[in-house]
């Protein structure tokens, strides 16, 4: 799938490009996917993902770009921020990255199998993007959106999820919310799936995840810091050997089209 050299791109909003700050704490604390999500993708799309020239948009550090890789897909990663696509790059060489994003995709029309969106679509302006999607996947292809959302019917991180939203106000967090949330675009007839699944990693880790998110990054560096530091006082009391059990639910939507 080559470039299309005519295409220009807007500057990405400058909260998702804060991610360039921390590109290698993204890669190494942010969770990965269960295989069962690859499997809903399968199903969902009605083709296997072995051989599907496929566009990971947003793709970050490569964490869903290695996956879709390890499952046979041809992926060519797109990825606005240099942090990122460097910090891909040094972890994937094999892998071609092209420097974009969602709302002017720079590819041929009907040049993909599937278009993947792995924690990313939230970052576009959707009345550009999904008509971009359209345009460059070939008839037959999918659309495939998905989050990683924290279980909040795990009584802990329901009440993480209380302080996380008392902190930032309101709304924002850095748990995510559920797709049915979302305003995810009209009319392509998305069918969607959630698929649990759980990770056990060392404390630093996990708060190591939770300050690469955007709401921390653009917040600076003290006041994340008071938050994180009271956070391992509280998780050292409910896991005294040190290593937190992550609860997960991936929201996977996938449009054919």
């Amino acid at each position: 799938m080559a470039p299309c050299p005519t295409r220009t791109r807007p500057p990405p909003r400058p909260r998702a490009l804060s991610f360039d700050r921390a590109a290698a704490q993204y890669a190494a604390a942010r969770p990965g996917y269960p295989p069962a999500l690859f499997s809903s993708v399968e199903e969902l799309t009605g083709r296997p993902l072995r051989g599907a020239r496929t566009l990971d948009i947003g793709a970050g550090t490569g964490i869903s770009t290695r996956l879709l890789h390890d499952r046979g897909a041809h992926v060519t990663a797109v990825e606005p921020g240099p942090g990122m696509a460097a910090e891909l790059h040094r972890a994937l060489p094999q892998i071609p990255i092209v420097r974009g994003d969602g709302n002017r995709l720079p590819f041929a029309t009907a040049s993909a199998d599937l278009i993947t969106y792995a924690q990313s679509w939230h970052w576009t302006d959707q009345a550009l993007a999904a008509p971009e999607a359209l345009r460059v996947l070939r008839p037959g292809g999918a659309l495939a959106l998905w989050w990683n959302v924290s279980d909040h019917s795990v009584p802990w991180i329901a009440e993480q999820d209380a302080r996380l939203r008392r902190f930032f106000g309101a709304d924002d967090g850095a748990h995510g919310s559920p797709v049915h949330s979302r305003d995810l675009p009209a009319g392509l007839g998305f069918v969607h799936r959630t698929v649990p699944w759980t990770r056990r990693v060392p404390l630093d880790t996990h708060l190591a995840n939770l300050g690469s998110h955007s709401a921390f990054l653009v917040l600076g560096e003290e006041p994340t810091r008071r938050f994180l530091t009271e956070e391992r006082v509280r998780l050292a009391e409910l896991f005294p050997d040190g290593t937190v059990e992550e609860s997960y639910v991936v929201d996977l939507s996938v449009a054919p089209r």
